[in-house]
């Protein structure tokens, strides 16, 4: 393979892994403040009960 190939190639494969590192990096960084946090955790357990309330239904 010409030296531009091995070149393209390794480029390439820097790109992928460059990619790969920025996205376990943020992966985990949702910062939320303590109130929405809150918020959300009610929202979960209304629509779990009335999801439980609608197949008690049936």
């Amino acid at each position: 393979m010409p030296m531009i190939g091995w070149i393209f190639l390794l480029i390439a494969v820097a790109l992928i892994i460059g990619s790969l590192v920025v996205l376990r990096d943020s992966a985990n960084k949702t910062h939320l403040p303590e109130d929405k946090i809150d918020e959300i955790r009610k929202r979960k357990a209304e629509l779990e009960a009335q999801e439980k309330a609608d197949d008690d239904q049936w």
